[in-house]
């Protein structure tokens, strides 16, 4: 017989000795814990390789059959488990929810008023537009664009969004009692496209027929119109291919962006141009051998046909005497925009006797240009003034001696008239030796890339036929 005391002693050692027993997690447990590796840096949690983890006996010790887990270990394992797979999420800040406004800009809209549709008054509107960023932006509307306001709960005016287009909307957001505004520019996913054509009536018609839109169009013509004339030199037969940009915003289809490469083939002749960016990243259209599209100078000066052209013995319409004209006419309707020819300064912009209203670019030391009949001046343009190649310096018009409506325009080299149709201009800046091994190397891939387009467009057309 044991005393008393000892009997309780040994009962409480027994009882403390099994919770010890139950509460310790076995070695598949531990090795759980330790099976995620937490990389802060990273922001990422992995496995390091759990199931190989084991318990390792004492040295010399047999390897002995461990008995089956009591159902308390069980749940014990089970618990240690799901709290290491299943970590406890912090939950993220609800995000407030807003009512929106949306208003579609039309003409005649104002920022005041459109407030006053949103149910706000012009005090509300001038915190706004006074506030910090690029809120003031918001005072430039124009038909088309589109406008949404946020409020809270208790009506007041939580934030604007003003979306210029697609890509681009001003963002305006309150922070604390002022508001803040910037830009939010969306970039889309360019994907190259190609179209082929052969012209039957005119570049126009086949372009389209191409599925080209009329901005695509303009750019081709403009990135062989320092060579070809496209009134009068294009001929029927003549083919054209290009590799272009197809623009893409959230999986849709939306736009076009630049031409990538054009081939134009002209009586017989054929032209190659590739955009190229160069490493300090200005882009411009080249020849294969690294030579410029570009001129110094723009063959015409002017989208319109040619209504008399470059005659030292004509034969003047309206004074009926022999006189030579020294320039080329374009008939076009009034207000068409007349183009610089080139770079270089205004050495005179105003009236001009029976020129009417005119001004002359000086080029360089030996060239001059001249541009008469205009019905206005082009915005800043005056006597000093640079203007760059292809900047409006006027509007088509009748002013002076004439007839009707066109652009009197002429090219004098040392100050002698010579005719802009055919008169050799001058190149643009090639490829500087020190960029050419770079040209060489993306042109070779542009070029593949472009009979890549051209071999599958081919066998398109001819499985189509069969």
């Amino acid at each position: 017989m044991f005393p008393k005391t000892h009997i309780t002693i040994a009962a409480a050692a027994t009882v403390v000795v099994t919770a010890a027993i139950l509460m310790s997690p076995s070695s598949n447990v531990e090795a759980k814990r330790m099976s995620y590796s937490l990389d802060l840096e990273q922001g990422t949690v992995s496995e390091t390789g759990a199931a190989t983890v084991e318990a390792t006996p004492p040295a010399g010790a047999a390897k002995e059959t461990q008995p089956e887990a009591s159902a308390p270990e069980m749940a014990v394992e089970a618990s240690k488990q799901v709290s290491v797979a299943e970590p406890e999420q912090t939950a993220a800040p609800k995000q407030p929810e807003f009512d929106w406004q949306t208003f579609a800009i039309k003409s005649g809209d104002t920022l005041s008023s459109l407030f006053r549709k949103a149910g706000f008054n012009d005090g509300i509107m001038l915190s706004v537009i006074h506030g910090d960023g690029e809120a003031d932006k918001l005072q430039r509307l124009y038909a088309g664009e589109t406008i949404r306001f946020a409020t809270t709960d208790d009506g007041s005016l939580a934030a604007i969004d003003l979306q210029r287009n697609r890509l681009e909307t001003l963002k305006i957001k309150k922070n604390g009692e002022s508001f803040t505004g910037e830009t939010e520019i969306r970039k889309p996913e360019a994907r190259p496209a190609f179209a082929s054509g052969t012209i039957d009536g005119s570049l126009y018609l086949a372009a389209r027929e191409a599925g080209l839109n009329d901005r695509l169009t303009m750019e081709l013509a403009g990135i062989f119109g320092w060579d070809i004339d496209f009134v009068y030199d294009v001929r029927k037969g003549d083919q054209f291919e290009v590799v272009y940009e197809e623009l893409y915003l959230d999986g849709e289809k939306f736009d076009t962006g630049r031409i990538l490469s054009a081939r134009f083939v002209n009586r017989g002749e054929e032209n190659l141009a590739l955009l190229y960016t160069d490493s300090n990243g200005d882009a411009d259209y080249y020849a294969p051998d690294g030579k410029s599209m570009r001129k110094a100078f723009l063959r015409t000066p002017i989208n319109a046909r040619v209504s008399s052209p470059f005659n030292l013995q004509r034969r003047h319409p309206v004074l009926d005497v022999v006189r030579p004209h020294e320039g080329t006419d374009y008939a076009a309707p009034p207000g068409t925009p007349i183009k610089a020819a080139g770079s270089g300064r205004v050495k005179f912009a105003g009236w001009k006797g029976g020129y009417g209203r005119t001004v002359i670019l000086q080029h360089g030391d030996n060239i001059t240009t001249l541009y008469a009949h205009m019905s206005r001046l082009g915005k800043g343009i005056k006597n000093g003034t640079r203007v760059k190649q292809g900047q409006t310096i006027g509007h088509v018009g009748s002013s002076g001696m004439v007839t009707g409506p066109h652009l009197h325009y002429e090219f004098r080299l040392n100050g002698s008239p010579r005719n802009s149709r055919t008169v050799k201009l001058p190149d643009a800046k090639p490829i500087p030796s020190s960029e050419m091994a770079r040209f060489k190397q993306f042109t070779e891939q542009r070029i593949a890339q472009f009979d890549v387009f051209r071999e599958s467009y081919q066998q398109l057309a001819l499985a189509s036929d069969d």
